[in-house]
């Protein structure tokens, strides 16, 4: 726990106009969202910081939404060549006072096929399925994009 508040504390000072939070069968997802895909773009991510203070690890099995024909946990690799690769990830699990970040750069919910346009502002449903807590249903909000994150468009397998 001693290592977990400072980073829930750091997360939530950083931007706290756009933070929000869900708390779930002692999981804490902190700041659910989606960065602003490019206009047009088929492809974008997800990111959110999932906490475990419970008292029991659970493993992060899937995840599901509407706004894409598939959203998957996915992780970014960089080549020998520069070049960065999406990996899926397997299922994860979370023990009690650790901390899982999906983020840009690293681990995130990689969204393929995205029927509509999002744009900043937009609350999307979220089920991410987890082994112990079962479906939890959450909204992942729109955040302008970050001009320093890879461009989802440029994925490859």
């Amino acid at each position: 726990m001693k290592r977990l508040l400072p980073m829930l504390a750091a997360l939530l000072f950083a931007s706290p106009a756009l933070a929000h939070d869900v708390i779930v069968s002692g999981l804490h997802f902190v700041h659910p969202r989606i960065a602003e895909p490019i206009r047009g773009a088929m492809s974008g991510a997800a990111y959110v910081v999932i906490a475990n203070e419970g008292n029991t690890p659970d493993r992060l099995l899937g995840v599901e939404t509407d706004v894409a024909m598939m959203a998957m946990l996915h992780t970014t690799e960089f080549g020998a060549d520069g070049v960065a690769r999406m990996q899926e990830v397997p299922p994860v699990i979370i023990a009690p006072g650790d901390v899982f970040s999906l983020e840009p750069g690293g681990a995130h919910i990689m969204l393929m096929g995205i029927d509509r346009g999002l744009k900043v502002g937009d609350m999307v449903p979220f089920t991410l399925i987890f082994e112990t807590a079962g479906r939890i249903e959450m909204e992942f909000i729109v955040d302008p994009a970050d001009p320093d994150e890879p461009a989802m468009g440029e994925h490859m397998h």
